[in-house]
């Protein structure tokens, strides 16, 4: 196996520019995950890994190789893709073989490959199967077997699991993360979506507009992100931003009921706008008189989201595991801890430290 090195990647298609120099280090053996909204460059960054599009400027390697201008079957790379693209015609056995058929490999290797990678995706009772007798969930795994047989020496994924509904998605998810922990490989996953990142990722890449915005460990960019984009777009439901204003080295935040900040964070001067994060998690409601109102309860068994909105005209969610009863147009208190809260610049939207 071996780790990914992109160094000053750029894409370009004629004038526009798509992939802005990128720099990025995939550890041998790590599980990256490339994730950002859509047209952020997550997947076009992917295929020029797969050597599917063609480098602009700069240099890929993979382990020791560099690979900017190598053929793909030259890469030792192995793509799953949105769509499973299996031969409705071949049984599943044959689906997976058949890429090391029409290389030449021997019968009795074949054989034993796909053994293998059944064994692994837990697919021996459907060998014999064609696609159409599969679920959605089983093809995707079909279409992963089809690369571990190759031995690739790295996994990329194309947002994999997006043709799968809510409950499959769930399996896979699990399946991919067994995958990974068994054998080992370094594995490079595009999804749009945070859940995904987050459950399975030893590091995650957030892309935005071709540019790598943050790179790190799941919790360290939900704990500490170095910016606004970053924060709202890790963790689910996002993080609530509310306009704040220095005052006497605290930030006052009028949506909140006026509350006071006190903060060890290096402030702008006396007057100056801030912007305040504070994720749905970090907030406590109860009934009383507020200038905030309940507009909405969503239950979900567990868990409950607030929605709330402010006299300012703000609004924010609030997560909550109590089975008190409001009712909505009530007036609620909202608490949390200030040692919670994430300072922002509005203008620049980095994080203040």
């Amino acid at each position: 196996m071996s780790g990914v090195t992109l160094n000053n990647v750029v894409k370009k298609f004629g004038p526009v520019g798509v992939i802005h120099g990128v720099d990025l280090t995939i550890d041998d053996g790590e599980f990256c995950v490339f994730v950002g909204p859509s047209g952020c460059g997550k997947s076009t960054l992917l295929r020029m890994i797969a050597g599917l599009e063609q480098t602009t400027a700069g240099s890929i390697a993979i382990g020791a190789r560099d690979v900017t201008t190598a053929d793909p079957a030259e890469r030792g790379v192995a793509m799953v893709f949105q769509t499973y693209a299996l031969y409705p015609h071949m049984t599943v056995a044959e689906n997976m073989g058949f890429g090391l058929k029409m290389n030449g490999h021997p019968k009795a290797e074949i054989q034993a490959k796909v053994a293998e990678a059944s064994r692994i995706l837990q697919l021996d009772p459907y060998l014999a199967r064609k696609p159409k007798a599969l679920s959605g969930g089983q093809r995707q795994r079909v279409a992963i077997g089809r690369a571990i047989v190759r031995g690739p020496e790295v996994f990329l994924f194309d947002e994999p699991l997006s043709n799968l509904d809510a409950e499959l998605r769930v399996d896979m998810r699990v399946e991919i993360a067994r995958l990974h922990k068994e054998i080992g490989a370094t594995m490079i996953y595009v999804t749009h979506d945070q859940v995904e990142a987050m459950t399975l990722a030893d590091k995650i890449v957030v892309l935005r507009a071709g540019k790598i915005e943050q790179v790190g460990a799941p919790m360290q960019l939900y704990t500490d992100p170095d910016n606004r984009f970053v924060a709202g777009f890790i963790g689910s439901p996002a993080m609530n931003f509310l306009a704040g204003k220095v005052e006497g080295g605290k930030v006052r935040v009028p949506a909140l009921s006026d509350a006071l900040i006190a903060t060890p964070v290096a402030l702008p001067a006396e007057g100056q706008p801030v912007l305040v994060g504070l994720r749905p998690s970090q907030l406590m409601v109860a009934e009383g008189p507020s200038a905030i109102t309940l507009d909405l309860r969503e239950r979900l068994g567990g868990v409950s989201y607030d929605y709330l909105k402010a006299a300012t005209g703000e609004r924010l969610v609030a997560e909550s595991r109590n089975d008190a009863v409001i009712a909505e147009g009530a007036s609620v208190q909202v608490g949390f801890d200030p040692a919670d809260a994430l300072f922002f610049d509005p203008e620049t939207e980095r994080r203040l430290r």
